[in-house]
């Protein structure tokens, strides 16, 4: 849906407003993207898709069967002839006729986009979603020179695409370097909003690492992006691309405001491998990831909500033979911090599939390192809910610590451990008060509780006797093969 560009040249002014205080800027007066916009834009391409129309089922003459009321209104208001639409040509004699019941196929323009030039010799990078069911692409540069383009490759996760023509010593872009980009730094966009070409348009970043989807932190910015301008350039001062226009959030279609790019490092590193193979390969681990709440960090004892929780693990996966558990919060992997739970599936993904990696995960308390051989990420397949079998429970038990908190638990039946992997553990069989205003319901299964591994219900009773009866207590439970971390706050 975008593309920019931004001002390079003008070298004396462009580093005032990157180097000097906005106060200082302001007073030099609004940055010149004119040279930038002249040196860039030959680089950014229009990129137009069409697809086949197959013959659609038709009458006689080729046209869409129509009732006759149909035909009798285009024969009064139109005269047109029985059989035949408004504007639709007539038979050429000297022209083969289509079997009956068939049209020819037509060839139909089905979006316009935009992209950018990356190597000289004719490849040009673009979204997914440009030419995604595209039968032809064609590329037009700013001289009018039209190629038709070949897909190389296209990665819907990450939203980039390649295409390729046939041709050398065009104009290309410079690459930037997305770590350099600062929040409020200006930025400028190239691409064909609404169809029209090598429009510019310019603005700031306004946030960086904009989680909006698994594997991409956006760049956000308020240049204005419309349809049209997707897989266009974002571009920084020195006229370098720094992103991929791909996305608006917006209540109406339209610009509102926000738009958001693929950072480049992230787009160069899928176009590698589009280029080298025709696809992207990504690593897994097998397992199934959330969020660590300020509250359950603060349970812990960490000094701040990080990392990513693994709520339930692959059975035979990566991480289940490297000895993860369902509980386990992963706070580094392969040398890198997770900072927040989306750090990871980029982690892991961006790891060569068969290559080891280290992790560092941290289980009731205790710091592990885990080594991981990672495997290539397969499409999504449907996962088996697990359930906890009930047969032969026993009676539930409520003691006094555990019915202040609301619960009503039973030992856990060796089916149901050998189900869920773990040793031990209690059912819960009611729930009321604090125990369900805190997410648990019957049938969780407890693991562990204030960082103390749960076996049994006379342990169970034993921990929550040791604790202070006034503060909020950490609670690890199983739901089938799911793991979360439930804060219960007795007093409330």
């Amino acid at each position: 849906m975008f593309g920019a560009a931004l001002p390079a040249t003008h070298e004396s002014r462009a580093q005032a407003v990157v180097a000097g205080p906005v106060v200082a800027a302001g007073a030099r007066g609004l940055p010149d993207f004119a040279d930038l916009a002249e040196q860039v834009g030959p680089a950014v391409v229009n990129i137009r898709t069409t697809e086949r129309v197959r013959g659609a089922r038709s009458g006689a003459g080729g046209a869409p069967e129509m009732d006759e009321d149909m035909q009798e209104f285009f024969r009064r208001f139109f005269g047109v002839p029985p059989g035949q639409m408004p504007g639709q040509p007539r038979p050429d004699p000297r022209r083969g006729s289509p079997r009956p019941g068939q049209t020819p196929d037509e060839e139909q323009q089905r979006g316009v986009g935009s992209g950018f030039i990356f190597t000289n010799d004719g490849y040009v990078m673009t979204n997914a979603h440009v030419v995604e069911g595209a039968d032809e692409v064609y590329v037009t540069l700013t001289d009018k020179r039209e190629f038709k383009a070949r897909l190389i490759g296209a990665d819907k996760r990450t939203d980039v695409a390649v295409v390729k023509v046939d041709a050398t010593g065009l104009p290309s872009v410079k690459i930037g370097d997305v770590s350099k980009l600062r929040v409020g730094e200006w930025v400028v966009a190239i691409g064909s909003p609404f169809g029209l070409e090598n429009t510019v348009t310019a603005g700031i970043v306004s946030a960086k690492a904009r989680e909006t989807g698994e594997y991409i932190p956006f760049i956000q910015t308020d240049v204005a992006i419309n349809p049209g301008n997707s897989g266009g350039p974002l571009l920084n001062m020195r006229g370098e691309v720094v992103g991929i226009n791909s996305q608006i959030l917006s209540r109406s279609g339209g610009f509102m405001g926000i738009s958001f790019a693929i950072p480049m490092d992230e787009a160069t590193r899928v176009a590698d491998q589009l280029r080298a193979t025709g696809r992207v390969t990504r690593g897994r681990i097998g397992v199934q990831i959330g969020e660590v709440t300020k509250d359950v960090a603060e349970s812990l004892g960490l000094a701040r909500s990080a990392g990513a929780l693994v709520r339930s693990v692959e059975a035979a996966g990566p991480a289940d033979k490297a000895g993860v558990e369902p509980g386990d919060i992963i706070t580094r992997f392969d040398g890198k911090p997770v900072e927040r739970s989306s750090d990871l599936p980029r982690f892991v993904g961006n790891t060569k599939p068969g290559g080891k990696a280290t992790m560092q995960v941290l289980r009731r308390g205790n710091v592990r390192d885990l080594s991981v051989t990672v495997a290539e990420l397969e499409p999504d397949r449907a996962r088996r809910a697990a359930s906890v079998p009930e047969s032969s429970k026993p009676a539930p038990s409520v003691g006094a610590i555990s019915g202040a908190l609301g619960l009503a638990v039973t030992n856990l039946g060796e089916d149901a451990k050998r189900e869920l992997k773990i040793k031990g553990g209690v059912r819960v069989e009611t729930t009321d008060g604090a125990a369900a205003r805190a997410g648990l319901s019957e049938g969780d299964v407890i693991v562990s509780v204030a960082n103390t591994e749960i076996t049994d219900v006379k342990q169970f009773e034993a921990v929550l006797a040791k604790l202070d009866k006034s503060k909020p207590v950490n609670v690890l439970f199983r739901r089938g093969e799911w793991a979360q971390y439930a804060i219960i706050r007795p007093g409330k």
